[in-house]
């Protein structure tokens, strides 16, 4: 079956089987039982079990599943059926467990663009759950900085919330391909910060040129969500990157906390390979 995953030792094409990716130099690659793969070279590894740990992934997954994010979700198909050509080839640089992936494909498979989706990230916690939130998929252990994918073999590149890597996002988008980028707005969780912090500040909001990449637009999405509980509140702090650095007092006020309403805001700028 064909893959949009190349070969992480040699470059060569991989060809995705049953239960193996194989190269035509003898490279195999094991499909683990929950269906992703492992391309991330040895020599790569940061630590035994990169990316999110298990805990991490099983809050973001049941954040999510619980669809407080989904006018992100929905904008993020709604635009990659404007954009997207027939036979549309995506990759998510970053898919996490695989929510905003997975909409995507099953938007462009319902508007007829015959789509073909890989996902990479660094968790194998969060793959496996990709992996089976989207059979058709196909997913990877990988870094978005050597993505395991052939030079301009995609038409629609997606990064919500990840690491920018622009070399890598230009060599395997075709010309003419076009990337979207999802950054947090000003005041993205405003409310849940102002628990944590007692001098919360706006995340920055700009409009960066990057060589090789003309800008479409610009699309906002800014509501309210109530998390109604402290098992939501927690899942949703565990997906942000206060969960590393907020003063031990932000967090016993937020543990404390019965339900909280928040503001969510997110910025996904379009751009085209030029």
């Amino acid at each position: 079956m064909e893959s949009l995953f190349r070969c992480p030792l040699c470059a060569a094409a991989l060809t995705r089987e049953e239960k193996r990716y194989t190269c035509p130099t003898g490279h195999s690659f094991d499909r683990a039982a929950a269906g992703y793969v492992h391309l991330l070279p040895a020599n790569k590894m940061h630590s035994k079990d990169p990316g999110d740990d298990k805990g991490m992934a099983t809050a973001r997954n049941r954040f999510l599943s619980r669809d407080y994010y989904a006018p992100l979700r929905d904008t993020l198909a709604e635009l990659a059926c404007a954009y997207a050509p027939e036979h549309v080839r995506i990759l998510d640089a970053g898919c996490g467990e695989g929510y905003y992936s997975a909409a995507v494909f099953q938007a462009l498979d319902r508007a007829g663009k015959a789509p073909m989706l890989a996902g990479i990230d660094l968790s194998k916690h969060a793959l496996r759950r990709a992996a089976k939130r989207e059979k058709a998929a196909e997913f990877a252990v990988a870094s978005v900085y050597n993505l395991p994918v052939a030079d301009e073999a995609v038409h629609l590149l997606l990064n919500c919330f990840s690491p920018l890597a622009l070399e890598e996002f230009l060599r395997v988008l075709k010309p003419g391909g076009v990337y979207f980028y999802v950054v947090p707005g000003a005041r993205h969780l405003w409310q849940l910060k102002e628990v944590l912090y007692d001098q919360p500040y706006p995340n920055e909001e700009k409009r960066t040129p990057y060589v090789g990449f003309e800008y479409l637009e610009v699309r906002a999405i800014d509501e309210t969500i109530h998390l109604p509980d402290q098992q939501t509140i927690s899942d949703l702090f565990q997906m942000t990157p206060y969960f590393w650095k907020t003063p031990k007092a932000g967090t016993e006020r937020l543990a404390a906390l019965g339900e909280l309403d928040t503001q969510i805001s997110f910025r996904v700028h379009v751009f085209r390979k030029q």
